[in-house]
């Protein structure tokens, strides 16, 4: 049984979760609070879905139509019981980006590529690399994102009028939005305002209630009744259809699919992060656990599906996956009945969706932003070290003032540099000296050894603890060079060495090699079967070193060799 657990078969890697609960036994009393869950999170994800669209330079039909494909199969084929899956602010930034590159076609063809993407980093079981990402990292990008998402907004929060196309970097918006200031509009800045405010006061006294559509359904009955001169999603879009297009292959060539390459691993990537946080978010509320790869193939099946149908990129959304088990879900079926009740809504209500004003789906999504910010966390991080602190703070920049992808490696190379440079200033190398009332303390770093096995002048023993890795290689390599005494003999003792790679081994083969041109025997001792293998495969076939168990027993026989006379250089054996 512990076998299985730890080395699961392809079969129970990849059932998605929606297998695991039917076969629990699940009843009429588990449907009807799935059905009440999803409907819940539906709710939420009807406004939700239109925003992120909209803010993302496509109509908001196709923000629907993500929420209702995708999110289907997400939760159908997904390795977490409550993943919800649809449009994410997190994906804003990159996909405006690439319909202002590429075009609405060349948005469809990045994310049909994104799942497949996916799909292959699900099925190579690569899913646990991704829970890798630093957390100064994620913090730092999704502040970045949400900075983006609150500087999108700024046009319909004020109702502005600009003179051409809305710039896409950030100074270059932010200098047109301030020469548009003079055209603010009243009326925008009203409903927008009320927006954010009932949104804001529903969530303080009535949390459970659907603060988004509620909100931007009052900013819509207020715009109509009063007849406000503001843009709506009729006037600016003509509506959205009542019904889902007929599923299509976007136009492919050799040049395209090169073109949107860069983008569609951007998708797959973000997505990847997005969608395993979200399922670590379901399963820390739950007591659940979620499959990862499963998790990964679903998403990318997802994206492939949405894209079909004209959607945008799918992942895993924190906010409507929270919602989901907030409100009692048992299992994906409320994800995906979460997905017909949107179809349902879109095929009933999509005449009153002309009304709604883009300035309350833009007071939607500043709220989104603040959330995403992460305020809290990014302050933490500034405060905790000044390696959290550069890691952060070239995530965030980078985002903000170059692209997503650059600032997520930027921020995880600088974070794996600190890593490995604190790895290295770990290690030590301390010299085995005759030890009285504080031999405890000096043995817990590795085993015990007896105080009168360090006293002979002809032998130096000293132990190398933590990891020995190629970042601290040379500063060991240093520390035994200086080695003033000139022994008959060195024992190295690797009992408490965390870590050792192939670097290690050719800096101990390389001292043992000088030792053995002086003439003094160098012993190892305390090594594993896998730190022998390394010295032995990097030996270029000349045995350098004695293995022996222990301290005492690579003491024993350096003396032994030394009482030898002359020193006779044995070949290396492993006992």
């Amino acid at each position: 049984m512990a076998a299985g657990i730890l080395n699961p078969s392809f079969v129970e890697l990849f059932t998605p979760k929606l297998i695991t609960v039917l076969r629990e036994r699940y009843g009429l009393s588990d449907l009807r609070a799935d059905a009440v869950a999803g409907l819940t999170v539906a709710i939420v994800a009807l406004p939700l879905s239109m925003a992120i669209a909209i803010a993302s330079g496509v109509t908001p039909d196709r923000g629907l139509y993500t929420a209702i494909i995708g999110g289907f199969f997400v939760s159908a084929l997904g390795g977490s019981r409550f993943q919800i899956g649809g449009p994410a602010g997190a994906f804003i930034v990159l996909v405006a980006a690439t319909v202002a590159a590429h075009g609405v076609d060349g948005l469809i063809l990045a994310t049909l590529l994104s799942g497949l993407i996916l799909v292959a980093i699900g099925f190579l079981r690569l899913g646990a690399f991704i829970k890798y990402i630093p957390y100064p990292v994620t913090v730092g990008f999704s502040a970045g994102i949400a900075t983006i998402i609150f500087a999108s907004q700024i046009k319909d929060l004020f109702g502005l009028t600009l003179s051409g196309p809305e710039p896409g970097p950030l100074i270059e918006k932010l200098g047109a939005l301030g020469k548009a200031l003079p055209t603010t509009s009243p009326s925008a800045v009203g409903v927008a305002a009320a927006t954010i405010a009932v949104i804001l006061l529903i969530r303080r006294y009535r949390p459970h209630w659907p603060g988004l559509l509620i909100a931007v359904t009052i900013a819509s009955a207020a715009g109509f009744a009063l007849g406000l001169p503001i843009e709506t999603i009729g006037t600016h879009f003509g509506g959205i259809p009542r019904s889902l297009p007929a599923p299509y292959l976007p136009a492919m060539s050799y040049d395209k699919i090169t073109a949107v390459l860069p983008a569609a691993f951007s998708f797959a990537l973000l997505g990847s992060i997005e969608s395993l946080l979200s399922a670590v978010v379901a399963d820390s509320m739950s007591g659940r656990r979620h499959r990862s790869n499963c998790e990964l193939v679903a998403q990318g099946v997802a994206n492939m599906a949405s894209a079909l149908f004209g959607g945008i990129c799918v992942t895993g959304t924190i906010a409507r996956t929270a919602t989901n088990v907030r409100a009692g879900a048992r299992g994906p079926i409320a994800g995906m009945l979460h997905s017909l009740f949107l179809l349902i809504f879109m095929m009933v209500a999509a005449p009153l969706a002309s009304y709604i004003p883009l300035a309350a789906l833009a007071g939607v999504l500043t709220i989104v932003a603040w959330n995403m910010a992460e305020k809290h966390a990014f302050a933490t991080l500034l405060r905790a070290s000044r390696g959290a602190a550069i890691v952060l703070l070239a995530t965030f920049l980078l985002t903000i003032f170059r692209d997503l992808a650059t600032g997520i490696l930027v921020g995880f190379s600088l974070a794996s540099l600190i890593i490995l440079r604190r790895m290295s200033q770990s290690l030590e190398v301390e010299t085995l000296g005759p030890m009285d009332e504080d031999q405890s303390d000096r043995s817990e770093a590795g085993e015990a050894y007896d105080a009168t096995l360090t006293t002979d002048r002809d032998i130096v023993a000293f132990r190398i603890s933590g990891a020995f890795f190629f970042g601290a290689a040379a500063g060991v390599s240093a520390v035994l060079d200086e080695i003033a005494e000139q022994p008959k003999a060195y024992v190295i003792d690797l009992s408490a060495v965390q870590f050792f790679d192939s670097t290690a081994a050719v800096t101990i083969g390389e001292f043992a090699r000088k030792a053995r041109r002086a003439g003094a025997l160098v012993y190892v001792s305390g090594a594993s079967k896998a730190v022998r293998r390394a010295l032995l495969l990097h030996s270029d076939g000349v045995r350098r070193v004695h293995f022996k168990d222990d301290v005492k027993s690579a003491v024993s026989a350096a003396r032994a060799a030394i009482a030898r006379a002359p020193v006779a250089h044995e070949s290396m054996s492993v006992p």
